[in-house]
């Protein structure tokens, strides 16, 4: 009886043990306890409205990305830049495509974020192309300083466009109260309202060429006004992520000459938890198979440019290990 029950406790710590063991592995997100591979991950990149640039650029590169590095990389569509930090800062998304000046703003809790907490729990992975900041005015416009008085809208109310607008009028010496008469108005309707004589101007930050300003230039004829070196300049030294950024001449059909500008740059950052491995990737992938992303925007992806503009928010490891392994960081 007693050798019995020894088998019998022999058996069931036995099974104790395997139980464990198989708990264990169970829980690991990395390695496959059998074949010792790593499993796919699945990481959420959250991306703007489903018409706008920055869900169809996530999503060719998630596409791409997903195929070559293993991991399950998926776009989701929403609010865009301001909405992003809140989703990667919640943890429901991992990695985001948003201005960064937004950006900035988040990290320092300033202008948009004013009166709200620091948001501090993302970090920087790479800025990949400009966002113009394009100013449209009727024929008779040409400098910023002549918009005093005049009817300007500035982006809908609340938005990175109208912080801009904001921005770029202080460096000339304008208040966007008081100096202006301020319209808030959608990309479109700005166009449209141009068209019609209901207002002087308007700001859009946006990649060039945008829709709406490629439809007013159709059938109608307007300035894209220009900012000189000096106030660029007064601008960037306040405002650091800026980059002073040409349109090129022909981009719309009634402006044949380059106009000189500042864009802001549409960045990805990823969650501080995001690990390591994934972040690497997803940067290495980013640079090294553009060729292969069937995107405008994709020819204007550069590493050197991929390290600037990100102000005072730090770079992730992942993206550290990257830019290191390249020689553009020690």
């Amino acid at each position: 009886m007693k050798k019995i029950k020894k088998v019998l406790a022999l058996i069931f710590s036995s099974v104790m043990v395997l139980s464990l063991v198989s708990c264990g592995g169970s829980n690991t997100q990395s390695t496959n306890t059998v074949s010792g591979e790593k499993q796919a991950k699945k990481v959420s990149i959250a991306t703007g409205g489903t018409s706008g640039t920055y869900y169809g650029f996530s999503g060719v590169v998630a596409n791409v990305l997903t195929e070559k590095t293993g991991i399950t990389f998926t776009t989701e569509s929403t609010g865009a830049s301001k909405v992003n930090v809140q989703l990667v800062d919640a943890g429901e998304s991992q990695i985001a495509i948003l201005q960064n000046d937004v950006m900035s703003y988040a990290f320092n809790a300033t202008d948009m974020f004013k009166g709200e907490n620091k948001v501090q729990s993302f970090s920087a992975i790479a800025s990949v192309y400009p966002e113009e900041i394009q100013i449209v005015a009727r024929k008779g416009i040409n400098n910023v300083a002549e918009l005093k008085g005049c009817k300007v809208s500035v982006g809908d109310a609340g938005s990175g466009t109208e912080f801009n607008a904001r921005q770029i009028l202080e460096a000339y010496g304008l208040d966007i109260e008081k100096d202006i008469i301020k319209n808030n108005q959608s990309f479109a309707d700005s166009a449209d309202s141009i068209k019609n004589g209901s207002i002087d101007a308007a700001f859009v930050t946006a990649g060039s060429p945008t829709v709406a300003i490629t439809e007013l230039s159709s059938t109608y004829d307007f300035n894209l006004v220009s900012m000189d070196d000096a106030h660029i300049g007064i601008l960037q030294s306040k405002y650091p992520f800026y980059t002073k950024t040409p349109i090129a001449a022909n981009t719309y059909k009634p402006v044949t000459t380059e106009t000189n500008g500042v864009a802001v740059m549409a960045t990805f950052i990823a969650s501080n938890g995001l690990d390591e491995e994934t972040v690497y990737q997803f940067t290495k992938g980013l640079f090294e198979y553009k060729s292969e992303f069937q995107h405008a925007k994709a020819a204007l992806l550069d590493a050197k440019i991929g390290i600037t503009g990100t102000g005072d928010v730090p770079f992730h490891p992942g993206a550290i290990k990257y830019y290191k392994e390249i020689g553009l960081m020690k």
